[in-house]
């Protein structure tokens, strides 16, 4: 960008002639043009679309406290529904090529961590909880303090953990690995396909679709993981009507009588706002709640900050353009995604697929979000697609949040020790709270060791101590007689 377009950026000018829309979202100010704004929306569609897969059949595939599952299609359109709101809205209010959706990550926190502890309309209370604490937090200004009371090192490391917990949970549920009976003899707690073996169509079209996922993202081909999952959704569909399986798992791979079907809305505000609490321990309440924070939090500064500065859109200090509507948006999202039972929606990163492509503001948000929009008539096409064939996308997207374990200094100890803690205790344990609780524990400790104490953030003081809480909570509860 030009510095002729960045003073006309931040003064508001637009050429003679522009039309409204143009003055409106600063296109030609921006260097940007309505061509490349509507490439742009397309091109961040079609790369984060996977979503309206992937979200459904993550929550869709746990169970609540009291067994229960949420509809295949009622999540589609939950997804899709919020995934249009919200991106239109980032584009209105934020002006910024920024799409937002059910966060992957954060769906697996309701689904394997806070839903079989609860009712799951308790569990999408605690999202709608968590999404106002954000908008607080933004509105007070402290969204800042809490982001510098946490080191870099331990962020990075929670998204690292995050990534091999899901890439964890996509080889399990496509039966590449399973869970070995807990008998006499057994010396690991997993092992290869169901019977130390690989066998079966279902586990050989989610081997091929790794490979083929792979094989787009070396190449850095645009919508990788989506035509990998519609790309093995065909052959799984193929195998199916020739093999007639019957161990698909929740989604049988076949064609559906009707393409188009008018969207389900039936889980669209059921939550409970304050349910969690009966349900289980404060503690663990406000643990989850922070496990969600942290994530949603960290996760949209990080991805707001690199998308602006792709675009071009910083200024001479590094500041994004209109951060508090952004952050509030965001924010606001969040608690769109718990009220829809969608789980969380946050921003997305594949957003740079549209920079890429020339988007520079909010428009082509609205073209993002109108496809999104489209995809709400669609769900009987959007939910044959077995668990096979969109688990590689797990296993690529636990590969890209990996990526941030090189900026960690494994050689000062200090940070290297928690950072190891938050990353291995999460797939080890099946939980992401362990994993930043083992962190932060390992954090302060170390820090006070060696006489560092001073350079701990006092809300990670206070974060802590909850968290020895939470790993105590069994002979705590014994030392005052709770059951």
């Amino acid at each position: 960008m030009s510095d002729a377009q960045k003073v006309a950026d931040r003064s508001g000018a637009a050429p003679p002639g522009a039309s409204s829309v143009d003055r409106f979202f600063k296109i030609t100010a921006r260097g940007s043009t309505f061509g490349r704004e509507i490439r742009g929306g397309f091109a961040t569609f079609f790369t984060m679309a996977y979503i309206l897969v992937l979200n459904p059949i993550i929550l869709g595939s746990a169970k609540d406290k009291y067994g229960h599952t949420l509809d295949g299609a009622e999540l589609v359109t939950a997804t899709a529904l919020v995934a249009a709101l919200m991106t239109i809205i980032m584009g209105v209010g934020g002006n910024l090529p920024l799409a937002l959706a059910a966060g992957l990550g954060l769906n697996a926190v309701v689904a394997f961590q806070i839903a079989p502890l609860m009712s799951w309309s308790d569990a999408m209370g605690l999202v709608v909880l968590e999404g106002l604490l954000i908008c607080v937090l933004v509105a007070t200004g402290l969204r800042e303090a809490v982001m510098h009371a946490i080191p870099q090192a331990l962020k990075q490391a929670i998204s690292v953990g995050i990534g091999l917990f899901i890439a964890f949970i996509g080889f399990v549920d496509a039966g590449f690995v399973s869970r070995i009976p807990d008998i006499a003899g057994t010396t690991v707690p997993v092992q290869l396909g169901a019977t130390g073996a690989l066998s079966g169509w279902p586990v050989l079209v989610f081997c091929l679709g790794v490979l083929l996922t792979i094989a787009l993202l070396a190449r850095k081909v645009r919508g990788a993981i989506l035509i990998s999952i519609l790309t093995m959704t065909v052959v799984a569909i193929v195998i199916n009507s020739v093999a007639d399986i019957k161990s698909w798992g929740l989604t049988t791979p076949k064609v559906p009588d009707d393409i188009v079907a008018a969207p389900e809305f039936g889980l669209i505000g059921d939550f409970s706002l304050f349910g969690s609490f009966g349900e289980t321990t404060v503690i663990t309440v406000v643990l989850l709640i922070f496990t969600l924070l942290l994530s949603d939090f960290f996760d949209t500064m990080g991805t707001v900050v690199g998308i602006t500065a792709e675009a071009g859109l910083l200024d001479e200090e590094g500041k994004v353009p209109n951060l508090g509507r952004v952050l509030l948006i965001d924010g606001a999202a969040a608690v769109a995604g718990g009220a829809s039972s969608s789980s969380s929606a946050t921003s997305y990163i594949e957003s740079a697929a549209g920079v890429g492509e020339g988007a520079r503001t909010g428009f082509s948000n609205l073209i993002t979000g109108g496809l999104f929009a489209v995809a709400l008539f669609l769900t009987p096409l959007l939910t044959i697609v077995p668990m096979q064939a969109a688990a590689p996308a797990l296993v690529a997207v636990g590969f890209l949040m990996m990526t941030q374990v090189k900026n960690i200094d494994w050689e000062k100890y200090e940070i290297a020790i928690p950072a190891f803690l938050t990353i291995a205790v999460m797939p080890f344990t099946y939980s992401i709270t362990n994993g930043i609780g083992a962190g932060f524990l390992a954090f302060v400790l170390i820090k006070t060791v060696l006489g560092k104490a001073k350079e701990v953030h006092w809300l990670l003081w206070g974060t802590s101590a909850l968290f020895l809480v939470y790993f105590a909570i069994d002979p705590v509860q014994q030392l005052f007689g709770v059951k």
